[in-house]
């Protein structure tokens, strides 16, 4: 016959509620061992420490020796000269420096000329005489119709490349030249939307003729000049 036990006194009815409290109260007693704090009473206690509020240095008391003073300088008075009335006094005559009729006059030719130097490169807006262009040499205004040539050779010479028109590529190439001592074209520098518009801008630019050169006090310099050049697609 199998002998039954009391429900009441079974212990595996309520093993899993005394699992938890026993590992509540391990835990507890886990977290109060590190968490204890012990002190220690030292025998020099530096809250006892006595300071002065103020500290006061005795200053020692020294005697120094100080130069004399300089004697003050006495001037001697004046020495007044006594003069007779009856006595001739040579007066002294001011001579005026303002030129009059009887002052000579230096010639034009025997007046110094300071030589100023002449700047290497003159912008072509203020040159006194500006570069000319081939064909222009007998017109009154040879800054008008340097800049209309300009035109003119521009329009005979363009040329729109053909990768261009492909590639839809437009836009301004703006152009600056130097037209050297000799009338010469050089240091051509331009900026555009694509390399292959400025460099058939620079194509254009490199087929000007030989200039006369610009002149500033009547010495040949250096003249730049700025141009921009339109690629539009119709």
């Amino acid at each position: 016959m199998e002998t039954k036990k009391h429900a009441n006194l079974q212990l595996e009815k309520n093993s899993r509620l005394y699992f938890f409290v026993g590992l509540a109260a391990i835990l507890l007693l886990i977290y109060m061992a590190l968490e204890w704090k012990a002190y220690y009473k030292s025998d020099f206690d530096l809250a006892s420490l006595d300071v002065a509020d103020e500290l006061t240095e005795e200053v020692p008391l020294t005697i120094q020796k100080l130069p004399p003073p300089p004697s003050p300088k006495i001037q001697a008075p004046p020495v007044i000269e006594v003069v007779d009335n009856d006595k001739d006094l040579e007066e002294t005559v001011i001579e005026s420096t303002e030129p009059d009729q009887d002052t000579e006059v230096i010639a034009v030719e025997d007046i110094p000329v300071i030589d100023i130097p002449v700047d290497e490169v003159i912008p072509f807006t203020v040159i006194e005489d500006v570069p000319v262009f081939p064909g222009c040499e007998n017109e009154n205004d040879k800054r008008a119709c340097f800049q209309e040539m300009m035109q003119k050779h521009i329009r005979k010479n363009f040329r729109y490349p053909e990768m261009a028109q492909e590639m839809g590529l437009q836009g301004r190439v703006n152009l600056v030249f130097t037209i050297q001592k000799d009338g010469s074209i050089s240091d051509i520098k331009m900026r555009g939307p694509h390399e292959i518009l400025e460099k058939e801008a620079a194509r254009i630019i490199s087929k000007l003729p030989q200039m006369t050169p610009g002149k500033q006090r009547g010495t040949p310099v250096k003249v730049p000049f700025a141009i921009p050049i339109t690629f539009k697609l119709n």
